[in-house]
């Protein structure tokens, strides 16, 4: 007789690994993202948001004890004041003239250095040193290099050929502060119309060549139509930054004889007047409209980018 043993079998627990959910991923792919969001939200918004709180109250900070909930009374005086209603006039003709003169100057120069000549890298560089200069600097070289009515570079050449000698920013204050920001933004114009004109389709040129278009024909037809999406974005983000100027203001003119656009008013305000409700309200109204300008930025820039997505 024999007997037979049966061995147990062992058995082994398979241990499955549930895949993180979804929600874990989304958090571990945005985490490292959470140390600039508190930064941004602690630099910006927060205040930000004490601007917009102060913006409701009657608030003098030379008397700090007699401040009141005002709502939005100090709005009323933005929109009604006639200094600041000016303010609001001044620095929309400030901005849309800036904005034109830049986009036509810029757009000359992009169609002259989108042709290929000797030396174009060293024009290219020269052409774009203007916007790399600092505002407040730049600001200065205009107001004492050359429109000093008796050292500056412009009443000098007058006098070279025997013509007047006008003091230009007392004459033509508006037109001084202008003259000065389109020199500092042309360059900004000129890089995105270049860039769009590099994106052009070259063999539609040809084949437009070939039937007989000429020069002019091919800048209305084609070329034109191309560089619309970037003559809206050089506008709009021009806009978004002349609207918010201060320094060429503040450096050329010190805000009179009609200069004083919002931002210097907001300025002026603050530390002058002391009229911290008042200041907060202007500044408000400054960030809402900026923006506004903003958000139009950045739908033609997402427009842009599906153009080229559809394009590859």
């Amino acid at each position: 007789m024999t007997a037979t043993t049966t061995a147990p079998v062992a058995t082994t627990e398979v241990r499955t690994t549930r895949p993180p959910s979804a929600r874990l991923r989304a958090w571990a792919t945005r985490a490292p993202l959470l140390p600039a969001l508190i930064f941004v939200i602690v630099v910006t918004q927060l205040p930000f948001v004490a601007t917009l709180v102060i913006s409701f109250f009657d608030w003098n900070s030379l008397y700090p004890d007699a401040r009141q909930f005002t709502g939005i009374d100090n709005y009323r005086e933005v929109l009604t004041d006639a200094d600041l209603r000016h303010s609001v006039w001044t620095t929309v003709l400030l901005t849309v003239a800036v904005v034109l003169a830049s986009l036509v100057l810029g757009l000359v120069l992009a169609l002259l250095l989108d042709r290929r000549f000797k030396g174009r890298g060293v024009v290219r560089t020269l052409l774009i040193a203007p916007f790399l200069v600092v505002p407040v600097a730049a600001a200065l070289l205009w107001k004492h290099v050359l429109y000093n009515p008796e050292y500056g570079l412009f009443n000098g050449l007058l006098h070279y050929v025997g013509g007047p000698q006008p003091d230009w920013i007392s004459n033509t204050p508006l037109l001084a502060v202008e003259a000065a920001l389109v020199w500092q933004w042309t360059p900004f114009m000129m890089l995105i119309l270049l860039a769009g004109l590099q994106s052009r389709d070259h063999e539609q040129i040809e084949a437009a060549r070939v039937d007989g278009a000429s020069d002019w024909q091919i800048f209305r037809h084609l070329t034109l139509p191309h560089l619309r999406r970037y003559l809206e974005l050089g506008a709009l983000l021009g806009s978004i930054y002349i609207v918010q100027n201060f320094d060429a203001v503040f450096t050329i003119t010190s805000g009179g004889l009609g200069t004083a656009n919002l931002p210097y008013t907001v300025y002026q305000s603050f530390y002058q007047a002391h009229e911290n409700g008042l200041a907060s309200a202007a500044g408000v109204l400054v960030v809402i409209g900026s923006i506004i300008i903003a958000t139009f930025a950045l739908r033609v820039v997402s427009s842009l980018f599906r153009e080229e997505v559809s394009r590859a």
